[in-house]
This record gives structure tokens, C-alpha cells and sequence, in this order.
């Protein structure tokens, strides 16, 4: 049973698990939509929303906490200037909700459901 378990371990150990979601998150930073499977959308949702609410708090501290969130690479440095500078601005009055998940359809090769996720435009 799953019970008050709060996460979806999405088939891999937990270092996997957070270097998945560091690499999908500076994806979707970058290109702000991107297709990925459903329960992987779904855990980056939490993942992302996260960091755009500490983003709109634009210090110093808040770059080397978004910075530690998405990794330690330049790839990392460059989508934390981009969430402070560009995408949490638009999201200034907005409480949460920054992303949307689009259902599309079935992968072939194993059947997983697929969709989009990306940034809602205000």
C-alpha cells in the first residue's frame, strides 16, 4: 500500500530519480514545453513549481538555492538566470498553478501515456 507516500519513484533509485528531475526541469526551463510521459509531468510539476515560487523572491540566496535545486553545471547556471530574470516574473501575481499537463497520446514502442507540459502564458 501506498498510503501518504509522497512521491512517484518512477523505476529508479533515488539518485537517478533526482538527477531525472534536475535534467527534465532545466529542459523545460529552457524550452518551456516539453513532452515527457504522465507520471514523470506529474512529478516534475511539483518539482518546478517550487522553484519558480522561490524564484520570485530574487536575492542572493535565492539564486544559490535554485541553482543547488537544478544542479551544479553551467546547463544548471544558465536556467537559473532565466527562471529569476524571465519566467518568474510573469508569475508575480499569480499564487501557483504555473504549469499545465496536456494528455496527447500513447507512446508506441510500450504503450505509456504521453504529454506536454508547459508554462501557462497570463
Amino acid at each position: 500500500m501506498r498510503h501518504r507516500h509522497g512521491y512517484r519513484k518512477l523505476g529508479r533509485d533515488s539518485e537517478h530519480r533526482a538527477a531525472l528531475l534536475k535534467n527534465l526541469a532545466c529542459d523545460l526551463i529552457e524550452n518551456e514545453k516539453i513532452k515527457t510521459t504522465v507520471p514523470k509531468a506529474k512529478e516534475l510539476r511539483r518539482y518546478v513549481e517550487k522553484i519558480i515560487t522561490k524564484a520570485k523572491n530574487a536575492d542572493f540566496n535565492t539564486h544559490r538555492a535554485i541553482y543547488a535545486k537544478l544542479g551544479s553545471n553551467e546547463r544548471a547556471k544558465a536556467a537559473t538566470k532565466k527562471v529569476i530574470e524571465e519566467i518568474a516574473p510573469k508569475f508575480a501575481n499569480r499564487n501557483g498553478g504555473y504549469t499545465r499537463i496536456i494528455k496527447t497520446a500513447f507512446r508506441k514502442g510500450d504503450g505509456a501515456e504521453m504529454c506536454i507540459i508547459e508554462f501557462v502564458s497570463e
